[in-house]
């Protein structure tokens, strides 16, 4: 089985992670109290674990997983509601009894979108093609996951998606255009 070293302390510090996800996931739990979001929750906390499941596999065999993981799938609506509207000032929790979804799932957000960052970065140094190509399919499972919970935040007001006047949106969609230029018929030379 061939591994590189730097690889090797990569797939540690992923797994490692996905580990700490899963372990989030569960101190989080008896803290949710709306159905969305456990539902969320537990859709989640399940997926990753087949993932992370797939990811021992293999790293320790080397060999592509015995069974095969269908992409993450939500059952969230994907409307978004854009426009800021006044909320209380936020401030860190007192105690206990004042978590609430909003902070929950302010961390899952984090966590995934954290994880997929560390994910992408990792996925190119693998040596083991195996391993890579695990790694680097799951990448797009923790982008809908992170895409979830902003969805059910949004929908709650939790994470408010500010909108533009029309003509800086206008300005900003077309202050790019295509290209047709080839690097292989280009006429430029460096003297």
């Amino acid at each position: 089985m061939n591994h590189g070293g730097h690889e090797l302390f990569d797939a540690h510090e992923m797994l490692a992670t996905t580990v700490n996800v899963l372990d989030q996931y569960m101190i989080f739990r008896p803290y949710v109290k709306d159905q969305q979001l456990l539902s969320i929750l537990d859709h989640q906390y399940g997926y990753i674990t087949t993932q992370y499941n797939h990811m021992v596999e293999a790293f320790s065999t080397g060999q592509k997983p015995t069974t095969s993981i269908g992409p993450y799938e939500m059952d969230a609506s994907t409307d978004v509601t854009y426009g800021i509207t006044p909320s209380q000032p936020k401030k860190p929790n007192a105690n206990l009894s004042e978590v609430k979804e909003t902070g929950i799932s302010a961390h899952m957000l984090g966590l995934i979108k954290s994880t997929s960052s560390l994910f992408a970065m990792a996925a190119p140094e693998v040596t083991h093609p195996v391993f890579r190509r695990v790694i680097a399919d799951s990448i797009p499972d923790w982008i809908e996951m992170a895409y979830e919970i902003f969805l059910y935040q949004n929908k709650h007001g939790y994470y408010q998606v500010p909108k533009l006047q029309q003509a800086d949106m206008t300005a900003m969609l077309n202050s790019f255009t295509t290209s047709s230029t080839n690097i292989k018929t280009s006429t430029t030379h460096l003297h």
